[in-house]
């Protein structure tokens, strides 16, 4: 048996996709097909057999341009997979019939997914209903309605390959400023007062980021924490992670990205897209006014002057938070 499981976004929804792969998984191979955004992720899933790398038009953000050549070649690429089974991973706002149809034209024999809008001849197994449920549920969900399930033992909680040893000396709390969408995490400031704050309680800080958020870890570790901005792959993230007490982060990658590693989270989650589905799925504190008017705006950057469902929240909570999971 070869699935192809499709999760076409970025590394905190591969991520979130892990369980379903794991249950596709112990049937057989799993080729993965993902965007650029979510390679990162994607290479450190248990289960993954083969990577295909295809970003998507009607997925990307900023998206590309749709071109005939681009979906010839992807059809013919997926044909090659020669996959008995698709299953297609969207989010509630995403709709699967676009890859449907190529999948379809790609000669695949069965396909799942969980889809609103009626699917014609494009769908074998169509989930109907869009629970308000985290995430991860909602994917394992559509690998269930193909007839896979997790194996015995596996409790369906995010998971990756074993990450490398941290390159810092125990204990230390991480503190991950960036997000791929700013509405979805605090001000630059509001982190770096954090910062102090948590080392006025008594924690050593390191502050992560990727190399583009060198800056911003610079302003945010300040005098008081140490810059790892840039300087750790996505596999080396997950090792610094995994040897944390906690972890404080908005709403992006590496929130699920420490779960995956069993690394409790202090979440500063934005509203504007449901907590419920995205917070992680792991143990965490959320902080921020669910109720804020960007609520369910799905806003990349904040519609509301002054961002107050985060940057109202005081850095004294972080603190707060930390100690409640580390205590």
């Amino acid at each position: 048996m070869r699935t192809l499981v499709a999760r076409l976004d970025s590394d905190g929804d591969v991520l979130l996709a892990g369980p379903a792969v794991r249950a596709a998984a112990a049937a057989g191979e799993v080729v993965l097909l993902c965007g650029p955004r979510g390679v990162r992720a994607a290479e450190l899933l248990p289960g993954v057999t083969r990577i295909v790398e295809w970003e998507c038009p009607w997925i990307a953000h900023p998206a590309p341009d749709v071109r005939p050549f681009d979906v010839e070649a992807v059809t013919a690429l997926l044909h090659g997979v020669r996959a008995d089974v698709a299953l297609v991973l969207t989010s509630f706002h995403q709709s699967p019939l676009p890859l449907a149809l190529v999948l379809r034209l790609a000669g695949v024999p069965r396909i799942v997914a969980r889809s609103t809008d009626y699917p014609g001849s494009l769908l074998d197994v169509r989930l109907r209903d869009d629970p308000d449920v985290p995430e991860a549920v909602r994917a394992l969900e559509v690998a269930r309605a193909a007839g896979f399930e997790l194996p015995e033992g596996d409790d369906g909680r995010l998971a990756v390959v074993d990450p490398p040893p941290s390159p810092l000396d125990h204990p230390y709390v991480v503190v991950h400023p960036g997000a791929s969408a700013p509405a979805r995490t605090w001000s630059p400031d509001r982190w770096a007062k954090a910062v102090v704050a948590l080392t006025a309680a008594g924690h050593r800080v390191a502050v992560t980021g990727g190399p583009a958020e060198a800056g911003l870890t610079e302003h945010v570790a300040g005098a008081c924490g140490t810059d790892l901005g840039g300087r750790t792959s996505f596999r080396d993230l997950a090792g610094v992670l995994a040897d944390a007490d906690a972890v404080v982060v908005g709403n992006t990658g590496p929130a699920h990205l420490a779960a995956a590693v069993g690394t409790p989270v202090v979440s500063l989650f934005a509203p504007v897209v449901p907590a419920l589905r995205w917070a992680p799925h792991g143990r965490h504190v959320l902080l921020g006014d669910q109720n804020a008017p960007c609520r369910g705006t799905r806003a990349r950057d904040c519609p509301v002057p002054g961002h107050p469902c985060l940057d109202l929240v005081d850095p004294a909570a972080v603190v707060r938070a930390v100690e409640e999971l580390t205590t």
